[in-house]
């Protein structure tokens, strides 16, 4: 296939170009200045896609890492980078985001473009490694040593692919391939063809160790891709076994395909509501939609906690026997959050069975037969058992029950979530959810990896 196309559409234009390069030289000479002028002993690094040529087209962040060196005290790093970032965007007249690493860095909006700026280490090897931000600059060194001529399209294919197919993205939200993965991977394979031929016949636990050091065997993920900076990490961490899966199948689907620049662009959708409640209501599922206000927290903190509580209020549903056939979250990542819980059943009888020891063991049997009454109790299978009325025979009573203060430890809620939780969840409609597009993930999970 002739990839022309599509690369004209999702490299970065010769403007774009241009345009980043000034920006970030003018950064990088200002801080450096700076330091030298203020007698700081660091090197202004410009790292990340930008600095590799693997920056897809309207991607253009910018990464700026100042580099102390490995002597330097690590409150002096701390304080002293966070100074040099807020003293640049005087400079730049833009406004200073705190976040937080291994240690605080600055998030600003410089000419357009988003600027991290991150205070690290300067190391050699992993082995030197203080703070997990350190690699990074390593890594950049590595890709532009080791990506052949050309190969940076290749890495362009292939994130451009894993986008359209939503498995690009090492953040919490999506748990997909980190841009660092995309370019060992091509590395490895050479070519975005190679890679997904490759990947079709990938197993759980395949590894890929460029550097030969051997240490594979330390892991027990999905994937596993040795950093070649440092023999003790894998690359591949951070990327979840269903997303994974789902780049495995688009790559067995796109080999297939005739339709293979389909792959490349956005599914074709037509979202409209009415359409999209009515196929819900075909399904003949109980549906919970469950909205409650979000702290104000990082996303990174913010997700994981979201999906903790979906996942905890679901497994506590089915212990129940209550039988959620699926389960998920959407927020605006602003105000609010939706939980939504299809229900294969949220009603149940008034009676359940309660199981006891099995028949064999007979101190067991005495105790339990004396807590519930000896004409109370019979056998099924090898078991003493106790029929016994249910405390809650609706979804909605439950989670009305789970969500007070008094309740709320039942399941395992995100620690930032439990108050908003308790003071301002509300059922909702599942057609006052905001997001059509969640709405429609929700039904047709699949179409993004086929086209």
């Amino acid at each position: 296939m002739d990839y022309n196309l599509i690369l004209n559409e999702i490299k970065p234009t010769l403007d774009e170009t241009k345009q980043i390069n000034e920006v970030s030289s003018k950064i990088i000479n200002f801080l450096q200045v700076l330091c030298d002028k203020s007698n700081i002993e660091a090197k202004v690094n410009l790292v990340g896609s930008v600095a590799k040529n693997t920056a897809l087209r309207g991607k253009s962040d910018i990464d700026i890492f100042i580099a102390f060196p490995l002597s330097t005290d690590k409150k002096f790093l701390k304080e002293t980078g966070l100074d040099l970032a807020h003293k640049c965007c005087s400079e730049f007249k833009s406004t200073p985001e705190h976040h937080f690493a291994s240690h605080p860095y600055v998030t600003t909006h410089i000419e357009g473009y988003e600027v991290d700026i991150v205070p690290c280490y300067e190391i050699n090897d992993g082995s030197e490694l203080k703070s997990a931000v350190d690699r990074t600059i390593l890594h950049t060194r590595y890709v532009k040593a080791n990506l052949k001529e050309g190969q940076e399209d290749e890495v362009l294919l292939l994130k451009r692919f894993m986008a359209m197919t939503g498995t690009y993205g090492s953040e919490f939200k999506v748990g997909g391939f980190a841009g660092y993965l995309c370019e060992l991977l091509i590395i490895k394979y050479e070519t975005f063809e190679n890679t997904l031929k490759s990947a079709i016949n990938w197993k759980y636990g395949h590894s890929i160790d460029l550097e030969d050091y051997g240490t594979s065997k330390l892991f027990n993920d999905p994937l596993i891709v040795i950093d070649p900076t440092d023999m003790n990490r894998n690359v591949g961490a951070a990327l979840r076994l269903n997303k994974l899966s789902e780049f495995i199948q688009s790559a067995r689907n796109y080999i297939f395909s005739d339709n293979k620049m389909d792959y490349f662009y956005p599914i074709k959708r037509d979202l409209n509501k009415v359409d999209i409640i009515e196929q819900f209501s075909q399904r003949n599922s109980d549906i919970i939609a469950i909205k409650f206000n979000i702290p104000d927290i990082p996303l990174d903190t913010l997700h994981p906690q979201l999906k903790k509580t979906t996942e905890a209020l679901e497994r506590k549903l089915n212990d129940e026997e209550f039988n959620v056939f699926k389960a998920d979250y959407w927020s605006d990542e602003i105000l609010s959050c939706v939980i939504l819980l299809e229900m294969a059943s949220s009603t149940l009888n008034n009676v359940k069975v309660n199981v006891g020891p099995k028949v064999f063991i007979t101190k067991a049997c005495e105790n339990f037969v004396a807590k519930y009454g000896r004409e109370n109790c019979y056998i099924r299978d090898d078991f003493l058992v106790h029929m016994q009325e249910r405390q809650f025979n609706n979804a909605k009573s439950l989670i009305e029950h789970i969500f007070t203060k008094q309740h709320i430890s039942l399941i395992k809620v995100g620690k930032n979530l439990k108050k908003n939780i308790i003071d301002t969840y509300e059922f909702i409609d599942v057609g006052e959810i905001a997001s059509d597009e969640f709405l429609d993930d929700f039904i047709h999970p699949g179409q993004h990896i086929i086209r």
